[in-house]
């Protein structure tokens, strides 16, 4: 499964980044191989609407199956479903923390959204 993480760093030791619209990166894993790649989200961290969608448009483009994150806006969630992209939320600690707690089925797949629109 390909899975995009969202990061305040760029490895797999960096913290997952509480936010998702605005995460300043993305580390993209295979989950099968380990194998990752980070995406820099920096035209998203500061604008002023629209950031978790265009995030959302991002990850799509990447081709994940799913998202891990601290939390997600109703927007962004809505525009991941409709890419068929699960989401995951209440992720802490590292990269690989995340990781780790999604193979071994301590995170929950989120059925809405975290938080309100335009949490930062």
């Amino acid at each position: 499964m390909k899975v995009a993480v969202t990061s305040q760093g760029e490895d797999l030791d960096s913290q997952v980044d509480p936010r998702f619209g605005r995460a300043r990166n993305f580390v993209v894993v295979d989950t099968e191989s380990d194998a990752f790649e980070t995406h820099d989200n920096a035209q998203n961290l500061n604008a002023s609407q629209g950031a978790g969608i265009q995030a959302a448009r991002n990850v799509a483009q990447m081709g994940v199956n799913a998202v891990i994150t601290g939390n997600v806006g109703p927007k962004a969630f809505a525009a991941l479903q409709a890419g068929n992209i699960r989401v995951f939320v209440g992720a802490r600690g590292s990269v690989r923390q995340a990781l780790e707690d999604l193979k071994a089925g301590n995170l929950q797949s989120a059925k809405e959204a975290s938080v309100e629109g335009h949490w930062v």
